[in-house]
């Protein structure tokens, strides 16, 4: 629980702080979003090898060596001088962050027998739910009173105390046939082009918008070796004879529908809540620690949820629950697109909570479905590859709607300046008004001019972003929305076992 609560509440934390980061590297908002994006892509890239890992190292091993190395990367991260440096010890948390909640759930379920493992996995499932209400608040917290390379040292104590704790009481399963037999058959190639493809791709979507796209010879070039390395990893996973996903899971039409819906999910969820950090702490001019405030009853909406559809999954037809959960979510970015820069603390609190809401309802029972679909052999990889699609869509929603923000922004400043004018009587009358308070603060008759200009580009600065957000907040609704029919293509569980705790944020 400790290793798997301090991965969540890292991500949670470190959202609230990017603002702060931006300032003080002197980065883009583009830039600043690699912090996420390296992280989530490095988890998408270990999860697949997570189990040939098991059967090398042990699980107690590996879980100690995961551990430490998100613990090590922690400190790099919070001493890092730069971007770059930042962006590479976040790559390493990734790699060792990502196999932290599968190895946590699978030792849990391995050493608990049956009958006490529901009250295990409660437990266990708190400290999941316990992240991502209170890392909003104490990241704030945090970032506003010391700096914020202290969320990123807030991961050592629990580290060393879950190290300690693994040391003490921890075991090795015994070693079976099928274990030692399984280190002889990594499947190395399809793991390169795994890394060249996902690696590719990201490059190419952070670098983008700063490179003008498919203009720069090397956007097409990472493009292309993106497209190439994913298709011929497709190839050579459906053919080799111990692959390191097996693809063929997705043949399974619940399976492959409930793979996609997680995705858009995963778009949705980490790229809306990286837009409303931005616009809470750039345009509402919030301190950390009000936006953390914000952001938290988005846990609390999920928590709640959480404990509904734990109760109806099995009662009622998943479909609905998934329907209803993708509407409300929906329902709540429409909110957040109606949101202006003189929305109150409540507005903006409010939905986040129903988000928080809408995506509990849906986690749990497009878990069950898409995985009670599969058979108990194919059971790890449809786990592995259903977690490592949430994080790739995840990975893909912040690269995407951040270059969204970017364009829509210059394309509503172009609208605004154009009305903007000196012979638009709004206009003359707001410098006038302007140009008033600076002289009446001292200023001269020249400077309180150049100052009153100042302030109202900065006002039509500040609005056309405010438009962009809202055109961002807008565009994510409606692809929630078209989603609710695409639930009822999936298959509903004739008998759909309870599913474990889940992540939620």
């Amino acid at each position: 629980m400790l290793v798997a609560t301090m991965q969540i509440l890292d991500t949670s934390v470190t959202n609230v702080a990017l603002p702060h980061m931006q300032g003080s590297l002197s980065a883009s908002l583009d830039e600043i979003t690699w912090v996420l994006t390296s992280f989530i892509a490095a988890n998408a890239v270990i999860l697949p090898a997570t189990g040939w890992l098991v059967a090398r190292l042990g699980r107690r091993r590996f879980f100690m060596i995961a551990t430490a190395t998100f613990m090590a990367s922690s400190l790099l991260s919070g001493a890092a001088p730069s971007l770059e440096l930042l962006v590479g010890a976040r790559l390493l948390q990734g790699l060792g962050g990502g196999p932290l909640i599968p190895l946590a759930q699978a030792i849990l379920l391995e050493i608990f027998p049956p009958r006490q493992r529901g009250t295990a996995m409660a437990i266990w499932g708190l400290g999941i739910m316990v992240a991502p209400i209170v890392g909003p608040t104490v990241g704030g917290w945090i970032t506003d009173n010391y700096s914020w390379r202290w969320i990123f040292y807030l991961n050592l104590p629990f580290g060393a105390l879950a190290l300690a704790l693994g040391s003490a009481f921890l075991e090795d399963s015994p070693r079976t046939p099928e274990a030692a037999d399984a280190t002889l058959r990594f499947d190395g190639v399809g793991l390169a082009l795994l890394v060249a493809g996902i690696g590719s791709l990201q490059v190419a979507l952070d670098q983008g918008e700063r490179l003008d796209w498919f203009d720069s010879s090397a956007i097409t070039a990472l493009v292309v070796v993106a497209v190439l390395s994913l298709i011929a990893f497709v190839l050579w996973e459906l053919r080799v004879a111990h692959p390191l996903v097996n693809l063929r899971v997705l043949a399974n039409r619940t399976f492959a529908l409930g793979t996609f819906f997680v995705t858009v999910v995963g778009f949705g969820l980490y790229s809306s809540f990286l837009l409303l950090t931005f616009y809470t702490e750039h345009l509402l001019r919030y301190d950390a620690l009000t936006a953390g405030w914000v952001l938290a009853p988005g846990g609390i909406g999920s928590l709640i949820s959480l404990a509904i559809a734990g109760r109806l999954v099995d009662r009622i037809d998943p479909r609905w629950l998934v329907s209803i959960g993708t509407a409300i979510i929906a329902y709540s970015l429409f909110l957040m697109g109606t949101l202006s820069l003189g929305a109150d603390f409540w507005a903006v609190l409010w939905p986040r909570f129903v988000q928080g809401f809408g995506m509990g309802l849906v986690f749990v029972p497009v878990t069950t479905m898409s995985l009670t679909a599969v058979s108990a052999a194919e059971l790890p990889t449809a786990s592995g590859l259903f977690n490592v699609v949430r994080n790739v869509g995840g990975s893909v929603g912040i690269a995407v709607t951040t270059t969204w923000l970017s364009r829509q922004t210059q394309v509503h400043m172009t609208t605004l300046i154009g009305h903007v004018t000196p012979w638009s009587a709004a206009t003359a009358d707001r410098l006038a008004r302007l140009q008033d308070v600076y002289l009446a603060a001292g200023a001269d008759a020249d400077t309180a001019r150049r100052q009153a200009l100042r302030h109202l580009y900065e006002e039509v600065q500040r609005q056309a972003s405010m438009n962009a957000f809202a055109d961002d907040f807008l565009r994510l609704a409606a692809l929630f929305a078209v989603m609710v029919p695409l639930v009822w293509l999936m298959r509903r569980p004739p008998d759909a076992p309870r599913p474990q705790p889940v992540e939620a944020v």
